[in-house]
């Protein structure tokens, strides 16, 4: 299987140009835009080129937006990760600023000082970053497209743990893209 933008590109563009929240689901995402908005002068600061409503929607996915927890995988700042990605960050000592840890993540991610932040490249990223397992099983990814007509059911419930009736209760990072699109709080190019 190509997992390679080119390849997943057309998709990512057709996903994003048809994306449409289940009901009830557009105001849940609108209030978690606008939470998130509040925490972008501590997004805006990690630099990279990457923008803060990329960083934003993951620190979300991953920890419910706690900046007391690792951006890689939402475990606590008070150690180095023990969920996947383990070990990390590798340099310095616990406890570790959400911002060095979220640096490590980006850096790990491979999006670090990337120029090219349209939506489907973006989408391609944030699916890179929680892993391409739901594609093997011929699922679309809840992390990005839960809350939408995108998506239906399968989920991993835990790390290789992957359940086809489980359902993703969260607004996937999608529509949080496309909630602060809506609020004018992110540019965010087709």
């Amino acid at each position: 299987m190509d997992l390679s933008f080119a390849a997943l590109r057309p998709e990512y563009l057709a996903r994003w140009q048809t994306l449409q929240p289940r009901v009830g689901v557009a105001a849940v995402a609108a209030d978690l835009a606008t939470g998130l908005a509040a925490g972008r002068a501590r997004y805006d600061a990690i630099g990279g080129g990457v923008p803060w409503w990329w960083i934003a929607a993951i620190h979300q996915m991953e920890s419910s937006a706690d900046f007391g927890r690792h951006l890689h995988n939402g475990d606590p700042l008070g150690a180095r990760t023990v969920h996947v990605p383990c070990g990390r960050p590798p340099d310095g000592q616990p406890p570790f600023t959400w911002e060095s840890s979220a640096r490590d993540a980006l850096v790990l991610a491979g999006v670090w000082g990337l120029d090219d932040w349209s939506a489907a490249p973006a989408l391609w990223r944030a699916e890179r970053f929680n892993g391409m397992g739901y594609r093997l099983r011929g699922v679309a990814s809840p992390y990005l497209w839960a809350g939408s007509t995108h998506y239906s059911a399968g989920q991993f419930i835990a790390d290789g743990r992957f359940s086809a009736g489980a359902v993703c209760r969260r607004p996937g990072v999608a529509l949080l893209w496309a909630a602060m699109a809506a609020a004018g709080l992110a540019d965010i190019a087709a």
